[in-house]
């Protein structure tokens, strides 16, 4: 086809070609559009499920009174005991668990370049994230409950922190890499050691979203069940000593979920409402922290 052939065709086809990626672009969103309704849709209808199985159950004596035996009187109690466990149990965890994964995020982010520890430290972490969770309750069971010779707390806090480790320090490393260099080379310009950098640009400028990745981390352990199973045991007691027996809501609700009695399968129900919106309102309070914090950082920048 001659040159002028070919330039008017294209100038003939240009009104089509623009049609065509209008269509394309607007039936694209659309399925876009159309998946989010439909996820959000079966996300409300769960919620509305668990709601309407568990809210009517919900009343001052699951949170004020602990387990009681079936056939004694004021059956089944509540789950004030489990509830106070599992708070106790991700302090315990994120004690360690956090700072342990966020020396090892800054590793892999600002040192590992030039080490040969890097690339298998970040390996291992990528399979450890992946690895289930029976495997560490089996594991934590076989190191920490054998040796001590009972199911205790702490044993169950170093499983909900093994578990933490790798999420908190691939999250780490992944935002702090994400913090142009060039903060970085500014503040080692201006004098200040790589580790006030870090510690005073780098984390800052990541603060955020490393705050959201602990968070994920953080709800992920407080959901967890195989693992307290094989470490912390299940207690119907109210204990703080971390020594013992530990209960957790998480194995309260699975002993009375599988149990034969009614009133303890709807006390169940009421724990799992309890348990969404406790995690609903921890990351949501940390949200609205880290946004009060970005906020505070600019207004002063």
């Amino acid at each position: 086809m001659p040159a002028t052939g070919r330039i008017k065709y294209q100038r003939n086809s240009r009104p089509l070609y623009q049609a065509y990626l209008r269509v394309s672009n607007r039936a694209f969103m659309s399925l876009c559009v159309l998946f989010t309704v439909v996820i959000l849709g079966v996300l409300a209808l769960v919620m509305l499920y668990l709601l309407s199985k568990g809210f009517s159950h919900i009343s001052l004596d699951f949170f004020t009174q602990v387990e009681i035996a079936e056939g004694m009187e004021g059956s089944p109690g509540g789950m004030a005991h489990a509830l106070v466990g599992t708070g106790i149990l991700i302090a315990l965890a994120s004690a360690v668990g956090i700072p342990l994964g966020m020396l090892a995020g800054i590793y892999l982010s600002e040192y590992s370049s030039n080490s040969w520890l890097g690339a298998p430290t970040r390996f291992i972490a990528d399979v450890l994230s992946g690895v289930p969770s029976i495997v560490v309750g089996i594991l934590g069971y076989e190191l920490l409950v054998v040796p001590t010779g009972n199911a205790n707390g702490f044993a169950g806090a170093m499983a909900l922190a093994f578990i933490m480790i790798p999420i908190v320090a691939r999250t780490t490393e992944e935002m702090l890499r994400l913090v142009p260099g060039s903060y970085r080379e500014a503040s080692i310009a201006l004098g200040a050691t790589k580790a006030r950098t870090i510690l005073k640009v780098v984390l800052p400028a990541a603060s955020g979203s490393v705050i959201t990745g602990i968070m994920l981390a953080v709800a992920r352990v407080a959901g967890e069940t195989a693992p307290l199973l094989f470490t912390a045991g299940a207690s119907r007691l109210m204990t703080l000593d971390p020594r013992e027996p530990f209960p957790s809501l998480t194995v309260a609700v699975f002993q009375f979920a599988t149990g034969p009695f009614r009133d303890q399968q709807e006390l169940a129900w009421a724990g799992i409402v309890i348990l969404i919106v406790l995690i609903f309102i921890i990351n949501l309070t940390i949200r609205f922290a880290v946004h009060r914090l970005q906020a505070k950082r600019f207004a002063t920048a």
